[in-house]
């Protein structure tokens, strides 16, 4: 927790602010039973009326200041805990915007935004009530133990015999809570992330009416929820039920020793009242002590997992060796080979080859051949495991990443918009660039047509990951907000398999007259035919690299492609 509370330290002088005030309520708290015994023992059984009225305008007054004070003590523990979850939720994250791919990999969509949202709001919930009750608990109990010794030594202690047992108690459901809402944030991140899938996949669960098949899969991971929740919940639920029955048993030892006392004139009624409202106090301090629990088991796992979040690896961050990117799009791969993080296959063997600049390069191969892999060690998102990967003749490894992915466009086999107009998604691109440079780059994707078919043409809205667009038009869209950026090197991935042959032969024309390299993954022989180069991978090696002429003497897997598309059949992907 220690990490995670970290972000609270900037604002000391608001934490000293808010206990100042925590000190003046819980001193007056403590003093009040003193003035009630002087109010009972030398004013209403003396018969001095003069002296009630004074104590009581005197309790009046400190409690009108300990109001003040707690109202002061809110404000600023509120105004604090709000700054703190908003500083923890920036760090959080950037430090996700920062995460290499690998990173990303531990972790589910549904557990970040788990952590974003409700483990830092318990953290801030904590933060809170530790600036409120964590203090002032402990000194409560121990102060009204000290003012009962105090007033009655004898009563102070037997007051204080049966709070050891407490203690130990309050010790034990603290450690067994932690572990619970540990399981309990388990099932959370497990039911987000199927909520998540369900209603991604909801056109083809009703096509395929497999409602309430998913709708049993749900029960399952929901009812592991609930059991444990149920059992986090009871044993919570246990901590006042027995703070009560042992403080209400030290009270009747209280006021049995009391009564014995009394007999004999050993003490005075105003002090067994005092002690009584001592004794009222710790049980009030307990029961902050059983919310804190309950605040503090559900945050300590909460806060692990955020934990785990801010100190997971990050990719490297730019240095100033090199200033800006390039204009040239110059690639080289020097005996590479790659496997993914924990595991032992590779994916990638001992790949050689080169992209010359403003080349129109063509990687082709079947399923799992490794040609996205492949093209995400260009702007390193994976480090290669063993050889060099090279972008005009510098190791990606030490280009700054933000001049190295500047200097890329790169489209993902799926296409992805964010919610907001379609001009807003174009230019997030390049937020400098102009709006003829936006439309210029529209034109070129063959998209700018249809944007201005819209009614509200650029200011037309894209809905949450482009559900108002078709496939082609997303693709489309993807490749002009990448060549928004000006790159020297555009990398697609697939990205045009849903245009039909006209879109994307303009596509093409349009891009040939670009200065930037160009390097595409396709299953359509049709593309292939009109690079200047083609790359063909099979089970991680290269099998095959020339013109489309070279390969269709050279290679017979290349030739089984051909084939099948100039017959009407088709590659898989």
């Amino acid at each position: 927790m220690k990490v995670v509370y970290s972000y609270a330290a900037k604002y000391k002088w608001l934490i000293v602010v808010a206990l100042f005030f925590m000190f003046i309520e819980l001193i007056i708290e403590l003093i009040q039973p003193l003035f009630i015994q002087e109010v009972i023992d030398n004013g209403i059984l003396s018969n001095d009326i003069n002296h009630v009225i004074l104590y009581l305008l005197i309790m009046t007054g400190v409690s009108i200041i300990a109001f003040l004070a707690g109202i002061f003590n809110t404000y600023f523990t509120s105004h604090l805990t709000n700054m703190f979850g908003y500083d923890l939720r920036m760090a959080i994250f950037t430090r996700i915007q920062h995460f290499t791919l690998s990173t990303f990999s531990k972790y589910s969509t549904s557990s970040l935004i788990t952590r974003l949202t409700q483990d830092v709001l318990q953290t801030e919930m904590l933060l809170f009530m530790s600036l409120r009750i964590l203090l002032r608990a402990p000194l409560l109990v121990i102060g009204s133990l000290f003012m009962s010794f105090m007033v009655n030594p004898t009563l102070g202690f037997y007051l204080s015999l049966l709070t050891p047992i407490l203690v130990v108690f309050l010790f034990f459901t603290a450690r067994k809570g932690a572990a619970i809402f540990l399981r309990v944030q388990h099932w959370l991140d497990r039911i987000n992330r199927y909520i998540q899938q369900n209603l991604e996949a909801v056109r083809l669960i009703k096509a395929n009416d497999r409602g309430q098949f998913e709708t049993n899969k749900f029960a399952k991971i929901a009812g592991k929820l609930r059991d444990d929740t149920t059992f986090a919940l009871r044993l919570m639920e246990s901590i006042l039920p027995v703070l009560l029955i042992i403080m209400n048993g030290s009270l009747l030892l209280v006021l049995w020793v009391a009564s014995d006392l009394l007999s004999n004139n050993s003490v005075a009624v105003g002090e067994i009242v005092a002690v009584i409202n001592y004794a009222l106090r710790m049980q009030g301090g307990f029961s902050m002590f059983a919310f804190l629990i309950i605040a503090t088991s559900r945050a300590k796992a909460s806060s692990d997992r955020i934990k785990d979040v801010l100190e997971s690896p990050i990719a490297k961050q730019d240095s100033p060796q090199y200033a800006e990117s390039e204009s040239e799009g110059y690639v080289s791969f020097k005996n590479v080979s790659f496997k993914y993080p924990n595991s032992s296959k590779y994916v990638l063997k001992n790949i050689s080859f080169d992209i010359h600049d403003n080349e129109n390069f063509v990687i082709m191969g079947g399923t799992g051949s490794g040609k996205s892999t492949l093209i995400s060690l260009i702007p390193n998102m994976y480090d290669p495991t063993d050889g060099q990967v090279l972008v005009n003749g510098r190791e990606v490894r030490e280009w700054p990443t933000q001049d190295l992915r500047q200097t890329i466009g790169y489209v993902p086999q799926s296409a992805v918009l964010f919610t907001g107009s379609i001009y807003d998604n174009l230019l997030w691109g390049n937020l400098k660039a102009e709006e003829d440079e936006v439309m210029l780059s529209s034109e070129k994707a063959q998209i700018h047509d249809n944007i201005m078919s819209f009614d509200e043409n650029y200011q037309t809205p894209v809905g949450q990951m482009g559900v108002t667009l078709s496939g082609g038009q997303k693709q489309r869209l993807s490749i002009a907000r990448a060549l928004v950026r000006k790159p020297a090197i555009l990398i697609l991935d697939d990205s045009t398999s849903a245009l039909d042959v006209k879109t994307e032969n303009n596509l093409w024309d349009a891009l040939s007259s670009e200065k930037v390299t160009r390097i595409i993954i396709t299953q359509k022989i049709s593309t292939a035919m009109t690079a200047d180069r083609v790359l063909l991978m099979d089970d991680g090696e290269v099998s095959a690299i020339g013109t489309h002429e070279e390969l269709l003497e050279t290679s017979s897997l290349y030739n089984e492609i051909y084939a099948s598309q100039m017959t009407g059949g088709h590659l898989d992907d």
